[in-house]
């Protein structure tokens, strides 16, 4: 129910990935159904309910949900209005390039692998991701007494960042801040505590207070409208209930100056417009908008999150070394692995460039022995016993032979278009790329500059490719007041009645009915309307405040 520090991942989301990419379902192929992914996901790796899989596999291609959506999704994917998806058989989905970086790496023996719930399969225990994507992301999990509510950011600040902390690992929670300004939405608005966000991301807990943007538009006759053109995080699904709760607020003559109000948000974004009447006080509606129908909202930011399968409230700072130490030793592991490979290939090329130079007397080997191990033997040890010869000069060359096994098993396996001269130069030229990859390899191994200099280089290009300017506006701004609405002072009576029940009436209302005001009222007072009545129970009892 809690995402991993390490890749930002709970095991539904990674397990759909890693589905998607052992079905080859990737960014350069077409999309496949998505209940082919759903029904792979629930057989190999996710015993659980069809509607939580392909509930995840939604919110990972809606982009008004994931700053940087990992999944491509063709057909209806819902809407931030609220809209349900169509049923996964009829939505298709792919891979996106950017969900391709969180596993390009997965089959280099990056990451270990567990057995699935039947022990019939392996799935990775984490991602081997490039990218610190839940800070890019963010993630929201409800776990036993705990819970997680991570905002997503911008690609190119966290980038930054992380780049900073493998040049200066000793870097201050402050100094963090510099590069990452606060949480970049996918719905943008603006977040207008921020001189609160340090004490946040220090403590990996607190309230971040975020604002809808709006603008005014010339209306028909002179009026002027309210248009809002991105909402708080905290809104999506809910521009209905918005609207319902405007209406409300005209109905109970909170906001009588609202005319009418249309969404008319789509594919394009989000835009909501509120009519007003001629005349209208704008700056007040505004502000009645932000305070009662919660175009301003707060964002629980809580940073519990998994390392080493415990939790823990973690700090900004904490976070990104948790993702650059897991960055490292993912690339360590890869650059051992493919030094093991380089050396393993470099080993079978050698020996059959040597085989083909004294490819004579390897036939005669070949001819003379009865059994492969015979052969096998003399190429190794050069153990010529049982092997019948042609010459003694072939046997003399034998008994010289000291390949090792992986040469020997090369040699046996041996094609004869090995003896033809480009291949031969192929040979050559693929070895001394090996030569060239084994150099590199070992110096990105034995030097943690050369290491960190490599991790920051596929970080910035990570950057290039996939970051966009931020959506969010970061400002520190004054609370929302209302004017108190001004108050014409005018005679007014309160009447009470035979079950001591109070009613105000204006002066014109009372002349009207004058004459029966004696018969069902006992109690006639004229007051003003911006004073205090105090009302007396026979026990002697009034209410201090003077109200009724």
């Amino acid at each position: 129910a809690l995402p991993d520090v390490r890749d930002g991942l709970k095991p539904v989301h990674r397990r759909i990935l890693y589905g998607m990419m052992e079905l080859g379902n990737t960014s350069d192929k077409a999309y496949k159904k998505s209940a082919r992914t759903v029904g792979d996901v629930l057989g190999k790796y996710h015993p659980h309910g069809d509607s939580s899989v392909y509930g995840a596999l939604v919110r990972m291609a809606q982009d008004w949900v994931m700053r940087y959506p990992l999944i491509d999704g063709q057909g209806n994917f819902g809407s931030i209005d609220g809209d349900s998806p169509a049923a996964m058989r009829y939505t298709e989905a792919r891979l996106h390039k950017i969900g391709e970086e969180l596993a390009q790496d997965l089959y280099k023996e990056t990451v270990d692998f567990q057995p699935n719930y039947n022990d019939e399969f392996f799935e990775p225990t984490v991602m081997p991701t490039r990218i610190p994507n839940l800070l890019v992301n963010g993630s929201s999990g409800i776990a036993v007494g705990m819970a997680t509510n991570m905002p997503t950011h911008n690609l190119g600040e966290v980038i930054d960042a992380t780049v900073a902390l493998i040049e200066k690992p000793k870097m201050k929670e402050e100094q963090v801040l510099e590069y990452i300004k606060g949480p970049d939405f996918a719905t943008g608005g603006i977040i207008v505590n921020k001189s609160e966000l340090p004490e946040i991301y220090k403590n990996g807990a607190g309230r971040i207070r975020v604002r809808a943007r709006v603008k005014t538009e010339n209306g028909d006759r002179g009026k002027i409208n309210i248009v809002v053109t991105e909402i708080p995080f905290t809104m999506i699904g809910c521009i209905d209930k918005f609207m319902d709760t405007v209406a409300d607020l005209v109905r109970a003559k909170v906001m009588p100056d609202v005319m009418d109000i249309k969404n008319f948000s789509g594919k394009e974004g989000v835009r909501i417009v509120v009519e007003l009447r001629k005349g209208a006080d704008v700056e007040q509606n505004i502000n009645l908008l932000y305070k009662k129908a919660k175009l301003e909202d707060t964002f629980g930011y809580n940073a519990v999150l998994l390392s080493g399968g415990v939790p823990y409230q973690m700090s900004l700072l904490r976070i990104l070394t948790e993702f650059v130490d897991f960055y490292r030793e993912t690339m360590t592991r890869k650059y051992k692995n493919l030094l093991a490979r380089e050396k393993k290939s470099a080993e079978v090329k050698e020996g059959l460039i040597t085989a083909v130079d004294c490819i004579d007397t390897i036939i005669e080997v070949f001819r003379g022995s009865t059994v492969v191990p015979m052969a096998k033997k003399c190429l190794m040890k050069g153990i010529t016993g049982g092997i019948k010869f042609k010459t003694k000069r072939c046997e003399k060359i034998a008994k010289s032979f000291c390949f090792t096994e992986l040469q020997a098993d090369a040699i046996l396996d041996m094609k004869l278009q090995k003896l033809i001269g480009l291949e031969m130069t192929t040979l050559i030229k693929e070895l001394d790329k090996c030569k060239k990859n084994i150099e590199l390899y070992g110096g990105l191994l034995s030097s943690k500059t050369k290491m960190n200099n490599k991790m920051k280089s596929d970080l910035l290009e990570i950057k290039k490719k996939y970051a966009v300017k931020r959506k969010t506006e970061i400002v520190d701004a004054d609370a929302i007041v209302l004017k108190k609405p001004e108050i014409k002072e005018e005679k007014v009576y309160a009447l009470v009645n035979r079950f001591g029940y109070i009613k105000l009436v204006d002066e014109g209302t009372f002349e009207r009915n004058k004459e029966n005001v004696s018969k069902d009222y006992r109690y006639v007072c004229e007051v003003m309307n911006t004073g205090k009545l105090y009302v007396f129970t026979r026990g002697g009892y009034v209410r201090a405040d003077g109200q009724i």
